[in-house]
């Protein structure tokens, strides 16, 4: 397995229309397989929740998902959800606003409103149909790395950017805010 690199914004990769793979190629198609372990490997050394092919100058539409409950400093490809030619529906109109950041736009984070609740329907590395229920944080997950699939950037779906920064400065204001709660509280 390798490590691969990661396309940045402003690169035309993450701009682009993954391709859907045929589902019968799915378990036979080696350079497949090998691009979801070197998928799985990227996501490990670069720390991250999730993964989506076009972050990897590949082109199909492939994901990988870290179930928060599954994450834990031992944790290695069982713990991550592997879907192929992904699709999701959302189950009812309610929205949470959270944090998301993104291994091709280091250093910056923003708000970005999702569906709370969804199904999510795809194959599993070996080409077997998958369906099941997601909800809180990995469903916000799931969600960003299928708008990868469609060339679309959290930023993109951002309706305020006053939420908007860079990891650094946010961090230092939620410092600043914690100190100033600890301090009223005495």
């Amino acid at each position: 397995m390798s490590i691969l690199k990661i396309a940045r914004m402003g690169h035309p990769v993450l701009l682009d229309q993954a391709k859907p793979i045929n589902p019968s190629d799915i378990a036979s198609n080696a350079d497949l397989q090998k691009l979801i372990g070197d998928m799985i490997e990227t996501l490990n050394d670069a720390g991250g929740v999730g993964l989506a092919a076009p972050q990897v100058y590949a082109g199909q539409r492939v994901i990988l998902a870290k179930a928060p409950q599954l994450s834990g400093s031992d944790e290695d490809k069982m713990g991550v959800t592997v879907l192929i030619n992904p699709e999701l529906e959302f189950i009812g109109p309610d929205k949470d606003l959270g944090w998301e950041g993104c291994l091709s736009i280091p250093g910056l984070r923003g708000a970005v409103p999702r569906a709370r609740k969804l199904i999510y329907r795809g194959y599993d590395p070996a080409g077997q149909s998958v369906e099941a229920e997601a909800q809180g944080f990995f469903a916000r997950i799931l969600q960003h790395e299928v708008d990868h699939l469609d060339g679309i950037l959290y930023p993109m779906r951002m309706t305020d950017f006053r939420y908007f920064g860079f990891d650094e400065e946010l961090a230092r204001l939620e410092r600043e805010a914690a100190s100033g709660a600890e301090g009223q509280a005495e």
